[in-house]
This record gives C-alpha cells, sequence and structure tokens, in this order.
C-alpha cells in the first residue's frame, strides 16, 4: 500500500532543489549550486516537505490527494522576493515621464515630489483602498512565482499612518497564500512637516513611532519584524541611521539597510557592525566595504529594476561581491516610483545582463539566498526535506530559460505551503 501525501509533483523533467550551503545562503564560488535533478518527483504533507526523488522511486511510494504531472517541465522552489514597497496609494506616472525628459530622481525629490509625493497620497486612503490597492500588486508577484515577499512600510511618515500600513500588511498577510515579512521603515525620507529639521523626525521615529510599533507588534505580528533605514544622501545620514538602528535592536527588531544607491555614506559598514540581517541596494559600495559584507552574515541584495527604471546603466557590482564571498540576494524593490515592477523572473533576466550572474547565480539568488535575506532560510527558499512545500512548476524544459526569456510570464502552477495557490489559464500541467 502506498503512502498517503497531500500533494505529488510528478514527471518532472528538471527539479532544481537549490541547497542551503552549511545551513546558510550560497557564498562565493558556490552559489548557483542547484542540486539539479532529473526526472524527478517530490511529495509534500501537511505544508512541508516529505520526499524528493525519482520519478520511479516516489510514484511507486506514494499516492497524493492532489496530483500534478509536470510533463518534463522544470520545478523550483518558489520564488522570493526580499525587497518590496508593496503597499501605497496612487501612482508617479507624471514623474517618470520628467525622468524620460531629463529630470533627476534628487531633482524631482527637491521639487516636492518622489517618494513625498506618494506619502501625500497613502495619507489620504483609508485602510480599505490601500488593501484593494496593493492586493493586486501581491497577486501578481505570486502570478509570477513569489511565494514568500518582504513588504516595507515607508510611506505614511507619521505614527498613525505608519501603523495603519503595518495593519494593511498584517491583513493581506492573513488573507492571501504569499507569506509577508514585514518591515517597519519609517525612516524612507523627511516628511514636509519636518522639511529642514531631519533631527527632530529622528526624534519623533525613536520617541514615539518605534514605542507604537513595538506595541503594535505584540498584539499583531509574532513573527520578526524588521527596522530599516534609507541611508542617502537626501534621506538620512550615517548618524541618523545610526540612532535609528541601534534604538530598533533595543526593542529586539532584526535589522535592514537600504545603502549606496547613489552614493556611499558608511552605511553597508555600519549595517554589518550592527549585525544587519540585509544591506539592499548596493551600488556604490566601495571595495572595503564589499570585504566586510562578505565578512559578516548579511546579505548583499543587489535591485537591479530600479537602475532599469531610472534609465542609468551603473548597476550593483555582483561579481565583486561574489569574487569576495559576499551572499548575494536580488530583489524586485516593487514601488511606485522607480520600480513598479512585481516579476521576479524579470529581475533574474536584468540580474543576467547587468549584473553578469549566471543563469544558475540569478535562480539561487532569487530563491535560497533571498530566502536568507528575510531571516527565512531555514523554512523558504529551497526545495529539502522538512522545508514549506512552496514551489513552481514553469513552462520551460531547463532553469536557463528563467533568465534567457523575458516578457511572458513563465509559471504555469505555484504551489504555497503543498497547496495550488495559481494556476495560469493556458497551462497543460495534468491535475
Amino acid at each position: 500500500m502506498k503512502d498517503q501525501v497531500d500533494l505529488l509533483v510528478h514527471s518532472i523533467g528538471q527539479l532544481c532543489t537549490v541547497p542551503s550551503q552549511n545551513g546558510g545562503p550560497q557564498r562565493g564560488s558556490a552559489l548557483g549550486t542547484l542540486g539539479l535533478i532529473e526526472n524527478a518527483a517530490i511529495a509534500v504533507h501537511e505544508g512541508r516537505v516529505v520526499a524528493i526523488g525519482s520519478d520511479i522511486e516516489l510514484r511507486d511510494r506514494f499516492e497524493g490527494a492532489t496530483t500534478l504531472n509536470a510533463e518534463g517541465r522544470l520545478v523550483t522552489p518558489g520564488l522570493v522576493d526580499p525587497h518590496t514597497h508593496l503597499i501605497w496609494a496612487g501612482d508617479r506616472a507624471d514623474e517618470f515621464e520628467q525622468r524620460v525628459a531629463g529630470a533627476t530622481y534628487q531633482q524631482i525629490m527637491a521639487a516636492g515630489g518622489g517618494i513625498v509625493r506618494t506619502v501625500q497620497a497613502t495619507r489620504q486612503a483609508d485602510l480599505n483602498t490601500l488593501v484593494e490597492q496593493s492586493k493586486p500588486r501581491l497577486a501578481a508577484m505570486l502570478a509570477h512565482g513569489s511565494t514568500s515577499v518582504e513588504v516595507k512600510t515607508g510611506y505614511g511618515l507619521s505614527t498613525p499612518h505608519e501603523l495603519a500600513l503595518l495593519n494593511t500588511a498584517a491583513l493581506l498577510d492573513s488573507e492571501h497564500p504569499v507569506d509577508i515579512a514585514l518591515t517597519f521603515l519609517g525612516a524612507h525620507a523627511v516628511p514636509p512637516e519636518f522639511n529642514g529639521n531631519a533631527d527632530g523626525y529622528v526624534d519623533l521615529i525613536i520617541d514615539e513611532m518605534l514605542p507604537a510599533v513595538v506595541e503594535w507588534r505584540a498584539e499583531h505580528w509574532p513573527g520578526t519584524l524588521f527596522c530599516d533605514v534609507f541611508c542617502e544622501t537626501g534621506a538620512f545620514n550615517l548618524d541618523q541611521t545610526r540612532r535609528i538602528l541601534e534604538a530598533a535592536a533595543g526593542y529586539g527588531m532584526a535589522l535592514k539597510v537600504h545603502v549606496d544607491e547613489f552614493e556611499s555614506l558608511g552605511g553597508a559598514r555600519l549595517a554589518v557592525e550592527l549585525g544587519a540581517v540585509s544591506v539592499d541596494h548596493i551600488v556604490a559600495t566601495p571595495d572595503d566595504e564589499i570585504d566586510a559584507i562578505a565578512a559578516s552574515n548579511t546579505v548583499a541584495v543587489a535591485l537591479p529594476s530600479t537602475p532599469f527604471g531610472l534609465g542609468q546603466t551603473r548597476y550593483a557590482n555582483a561579481r565583486r561581491f561574489i569574487d569576495a564571498g559576499a551572499a548575494l540576494a536580488i530583489a524586485t524593490d516593487c514601488n511606485p516610483g522607480t520600480a513598479w515592477n512585481e516579476n521576479m523572473q524579470f529581475v533574474m533576466a536584468l540580474s543576467t545582463r547587468y549584473l553578469h550572474l549566471t543563469p544558475a547565480e540569478a535562480l539561487a539568488a532569487a530563491t535560497i539566498n533571498a530566502a536568507y535575506a528575510i531571516g527565512r532560510g531555514d523554512e523558504v527558499g529551497s526545495l529539502e526535506v522538512g522545508k514549506l512545500g512552496d514551489l513552481v512548476i514553469w513552462d520551460v524544459p531547463a532553469y536557463q530559460h528563467l533568465s534567457y526569456r523575458f516578457g511572458r510570464n513563465l509559471a504555469q502552477v505555484v504551489v504555497k505551503r503543498g497547496k495550488i495557490a495559481f494556476h495560469a489559464w493556458w497551462a497543460g500541467v495534468v491535475l
């Protein structure tokens, strides 16, 4: 008699398990280790992987309440998007037109646009509006293969409005199949009411916002809550960044930092010093700080959608990070100003062309390493016995296609915790 499982996926042409490396992310020359199995099958029960192996072996051993015939296609772990600004109201399409005409990101910010523009629209939106505008973006992420997504606040920039964004994220997490990793980003920009008084706003974050966020967490969010700061010219300087992060760490919050998007202020070294889980953007990170990241447990997260969205030619020096032995991940940076992109497949395509990753490296950076960038590498990001049954059946025969092709969604079936969460209407997968 066969063992009963909730889900059996069989007839997999190529299965990429993308294993962790020594219980952590893949580093240096090990990045791109795919754990590839040909003619494979995978069994999931009660939301977790219980067996991986040859197609013949697992089909003889298991019977699934739900069975998926992959018909020779590629299967990978569910993608992980470790840096998004998912929740906002409105759009900034007119600013995109201004950039195309030659205005810089900094010029638009100085004229009252940029982040502050979205803050104004987001503050005016109620909870239902925020949920209804954000939900389609989260659904698009899932449909393109992302099963775990980091979500930041940062378009409220006042205590009540930041709490409203936390409530929105918590509601989305409870209602949607995608698992959300949550980040408080009150230090995203200096709000208009504090123009010329950035230190005063930092005081507000430390004295009022963080205590309120910690109180909210105790009631609404049992898991890890991150604190992030945008350490950049025109946002927060190094001293302000340190003050906020040290205060957040004192409350037991995990740390992330936006660093070196346009120029280096020393934020990457500070992040390493404080034990941040990740440093994100890393476009202008100097060599000595790259080496410091590589010698630490901090994951470097590149966001190639952002320079692409800005029409820039300078991207993160990913090969320098890899050669130094750093753990590199990639993310969409989905946001209304510079990178309205919900599609991690496109991020992999950009990463092979502009970060000079191989297709295998890009896949690992979008799965196992991205999972460690949100502190969930022990649960998601790879297909290993005991981990969550998050996987994607792709409409391609081999992993190279995920970076080689772009412009069409290649995900046919997305499985979250062993249950079908998305099924493309054109999918030929046999249920």
